[in-house]
């Protein structure tokens, strides 16, 4: 049990430390907790770490091989318009990148990692898994560009000389040629991640390199120049563009600014906005490559947040000049029908051709890394059992060389589609829906408004969050609303099956914070001066005493809540004055999950008191909030049988396959063990008969309804599992107080019997009892000269109309019965008070008790339940054993049976 000498961090998640073991990342069971051993030590600093892999990421080969593309389909405004979207989008989930990653310490798995432990498992594994997805299907996308460079240069050309062109082309060769670079990059990857960051620096210097040559080329080359260019067409028909380079010129600016969508000659399909947008939007795809080296990163609260806004802002500035540079100084056939046309309008060509190779390179590796990091974290949380387990294995210096053979095989299964722009829409929508996720995760923290939810980076709000997911969302659609909706279906499904597999973590849960906080706003807002009779249900405290002997009847109230609160009350007998801590907080857990066995929509709320009576009133005052507190109190009958284990009947409980425990550390050993053996029936009683009526009358006295019930143990198909609609089922209805047949005249539909009606209704309108037949019996005295039992009865078939209630009615003549009732009171005091006001317990012969329970046996022997009237406690405790012995007498032998005493108005026949 915790305390205030107890360690606050006990968890990876918050540890302050880049060199605390990482959650998730050391443990070998990957629950989430932190493990000393087998700590790798942090290299990256935030240029090496973040800075660089971004930069690289986004730069890819939409730089050097589709900034042409972009401005001769789309035109220079258009263009600036997709980047400044992108730009947006990206931006916005910046803002929560940083966010998330400055409010505690970020450990492997990136952008994985900061959504699983802000959403919880089911949100953070599928879109862990979907980003995984993203990330091998961008490293194909880079190998595609890369292959595609080289055969610029090396390709077979029929109408070139040149002695470079040796490498034969076609669509197998193309695979073949990517296999190939993605085998090198795998041998790069499995070296390890410290030593892809090294020349990863290198490889900036070199793209740096080739920039500056593209802007220094127009102002060396102030001459115009003519180009040819040739493609293959359809039906192997050679197309030939003729093609120009004017240098800085305002004409050639002016009509570039517009639009001019045509044949895309990579695909053969014509381009549009959306084509267009999905291709230069993988330029962006590249902001979390820093995050996904969070693993490496000595510290990523730190460098997260700054190395990508840096990185972000340097590559837009790079891509606009860019973009003005090439539609001032082409026309745009070059830039529509040679995406390399940088290198044909250098200074000195192998500039072009080395960043081309070198970034797209990089980016590569730098997926390959990125998605090997997240299908490690992934493995290691253990959300998706076996299939992922060998990815959890890592090598010495800490590089996870399983996951990274994973990620290469798909990646390979990724390079058949053959063409760079066939993929591109996939990709984009994968990372939309990822970017999606980390502003979900972000406002979600924002909206639950949870104390701990300290980022030291403050520049966000929920309105950054919100529009960043709508951006995303919209995006996916108009990119490709095939590929969004079908992410959105597998992101769906993978969510359920995370949802129904369970998987246990010590992340906390999002969810359970955001109904914290809507649950407060409205019970706020259930004021119960606006309580109306149409809309009243019964909200029950039901008081259990050993669950070993009560679960069937626990099972029972569960059916007759119909939507309201449910609570099991427990009492635990002590003196806090006398205990080192207070013994109830270790019992909930096991409470709560014997509520999860039995499957109850049921609260649990314990108290330590003296006395049960007197824990009872505390229950009765305090359970609940505002309009959701109990006002039907449900107690066990006070009797001499002896009580039967449920414990050894019900399979759920003695199974050996339940004996693994669930989520919350109890197992069914333990939870069997925790609950005492059922009182033997020599047993002491922890309740005097004084003091149970007095629960009674205490809750009548503070206008609670009260049940009590009899017989519940004999009750069959109340547990979990049971499927059955109640069809041979019979609910029985006794609304008249048998036990006072002088008040049966006085009143024959009181708040009581009108309760009962109510209770018996809810109870038919249950699933197990919906299809359940109703009886309503009617005691008469059919001797009578005045014959108003005829009368009795056509009212009852009234009132059952206006209540929508239905049941048959039975007329049950009781004569002989009523001959017998000669209470030791007076006649003139029997008649003269009301019963509700009745302060004693008349002294009723056995033969009159005795023709009662016989009448009761006659008549409802083969009833599932019985619905009877349960009259006002008395006032004396003196009394209080002869008006349980009545009740005994009464009720004895006839199988599962509800007293009910009910005080609140629960009927109307109004709209």
């Amino acid at each position: 049990m915790s305390n205030e000498h107890t360690p606050l961090l006990t968890h990876g998640v918050c540890g302050l430390s880049a060199d605390t073991a990482v959650c998730g990342m050391g443990g070998s069971e990957g629950t989430g907790e932190a493990s000393t051993p087998n700590v790798v030590p942090r290299k990256l600093n935030t240029f090496f770490g973040v800075i660089v892999p971004t930069v690289l990421s986004m730069f890819s080969i939409v730089l050097f091989l589709r900034t042409g593309f972009v401005v001769g389909h789309a035109g220079l405004l258009q263009g600036l318009v997709m980047l400044l979207v992108a730009y947006t989008i990206i931006s916005l989930t910046i803002l929560s990148i940083c966010a998330i990653s400055t409010n505690g310490a970020v450990q492997g798995g990136g952008a994985y990692f900061m959504i699983s432990r802000s959403l919880g498992p089911e949100f953070g594994g599928s879109i862990g898994l979907m980003f995984f997805l993203a990330k091998v299907c961008a490293c194909g996308v880079y190998v595609l560009g890369l292959v595609e460079a080289l055969l610029d240069i090396f390709g077979q050309d029929a109408a070139s000389s040149s002695t470079l062109r040796v490498l034969p082309q076609g669509y197998w060769y193309t695979v073949l040629y990517a296999s190939i670079v993605l085998l090198l990059v795998l041998v790069v990857c499995l070296v390890g991640a410290h030593i892809f960051a090294r020349t990863s620096c290198f490889i900036l210097l070199v793209v740096t390199i080739s920039l500056m040559s593209i802007y220094i080329s127009p102002l060396a080359l102030t001459t115009p120049l003519n180009f040819l260019i040739t493609h293959q067409g359809p039906g192997n028909q050679t197309l030939t563009y003729n093609a120009s380079y004017t240098g800085f010129n305002g004409t050639t600016l002016r009509d570039n600014l517009g639009s001019g969508y045509t044949v895309d000659y990579s695909t053969g399909k014509v381009m549009s906005f959306a084509t267009v947008f999905a291709v230069m939007f993988t330029s962006c795809t590249g902001i979390m490559a820093g995050a996904n080296m969070s693993g490496e990163l000595k510290n990523p609260s730190v460098a997260i947040p700054k190395g990508t806004i840096i990185a972000v802002l340097y590559t837009f500035m790079v891509y606009v000049l860019l973009f003005v540079l090439a539609s001032s100084t082409c026309e745009r056939t070059l830039l529509a029908q040679d995406y390399g046309f940088f290198q044909r309008i250098n200074i000195w060509p192998p500039f072009v051709t080395i960043g081309i190779y070198c970034s797209a390179l990089s980016a590569a590796m730098c997926s390959l890394i990125g998605a090997s990091r997240i299908l490690h974290a992934l493995a290691l949380d253990q959300l998706f059992g076996f299939p992922l387990a060998p990815a959890a294995i890592k090598s010495k210096s800490g590089n996870p060389w399983v996951a990274v053979l994973y990620t290469w095989g798909l990646a390979q299964c990724v390079v058949f589609a053959g063409q760079l722009n066939a993929i591109a829409g996939l990709v984009t929508v994968f990372y939309l829906l990822a970017y999606a996720a980390v502003d979900l995760a972000c406002l979600a923290l924002e909206w639950a408004s949870a104390p701990n939810f300290r980022p030291t980076f403050q520049v966000f709000s929920w309105h950054t969050c919100l529009l960043g997911i709508l951006s995303c969302l919209v995006m996916m659609f108009v990119i490709n609303p095939v590929y969004s909706s079908a992410s959105i279906i597998v992101l769906l499904l993978l969510l359920l099956f995370l949802h129904y597999r369970s998987p246990t973590s010590s992340w906390g849960y999002i969810s359970q914070a955001l109904i914290f906080h809507q649950v407060r706003k409205y019970l706020l807002m259930l004021d119960v001066r606006k309580d109306h009779v149409k809309f009243w249900r019964p909200q029950v405290l039901l008081m259990v005493a050993n669950p070993r002997s009560s679960c069937q009847l626990i099972n029972f109230v569960n059916q007759l809540k119909k939507g309201g609160l449910f609570v099991l009350g427990h009492v635990k007998l002590g003196d806090l004055d006398t205990l080192p801590s207070d013994p109830v907080q270790q019992q909930y857990n096991f409470w709560l999950s014997l509520v999860d066995k039995l499957g109850v929509k049921a609260f649990v709320d314990l108290t330590l008191s003296l006395s049960v009576r007197q824990g009872t009133q505390h229950l009765l005052r305090i359970t609940g909030l505002g309009g959701m507190k109990p006002n039907t109190l449900v107690l066990g009958f006070y009797d001499s049988c002896t009580p039967e284990d449920y414990f050894l009947q019900d399979p759920a409980f003695c199974e050996s396959k339940g004996s693994g425990g669930d989520d919350f550390g109890v197992d069914l050993p333990s939870l069997q063990a925790h609950f005492p053996p059922v009182r033997h029936v020599e047993s002491p009683r922890w309740l005097t008969p004084e003091e149970y009526v007095g629960i009674i009358s205490d809750a009548i006295k503070m206008s609670k309804n009260v049940c009590l019930g009899r017989y519940f143990f004999q009750l069959q198909g109340e547990g979990i599992g049971t499927k059955m609609d109640g069809a041979d089922r019979t609910i029985d209805v006794w609304p008249l107080n048998l036990l006072r047949p002088c008040s049966t005249s006085a009143a024959s539909v009181d708040v009581c019997s009108l309760f009962l009606l109510q209770m018996a209704c809810v109870l038919n309108m249950a699933n197990r009892w919906r299809h359940a037949r109703m009886r309503i019996f009617l005691c008469v005295e059919a001797e009578s000269s005045d014959q108003g039992w005829v009368v009795k009865e056509e009212t009852y078939r009234e009132l059952l109309r206006k209540l929508r209630i239905r049941a048959s009615i039975k007329i049950v003549p009781w004569d002989s019965v009523v001959h017998l009732y000669r209470p030791k009171r007076s006649q003139d005091q029997e008649l003269g008070e009301p019963e509700g006001l009745t302060k004693t317990t008349p002294n009723l012969s056995e033969d009159f008790l005795s023709a009662v329970n016989n009448l009761l046996k006659e008549n409802s022997a083969q009833a599932a339940v019985r619905f009877l009237y349960l009259p006002r406690p008395p006032t004396q405790s003196s009394q209080s054993q002869q008006y349980l012995s009545q009740l005994e007498a009464m009720t004895y032998g006839l199988g599962p049976t509800l007293l009910i005493h009910g005080l609140t108005p629960v009927t109307c026949t109004e709209l």
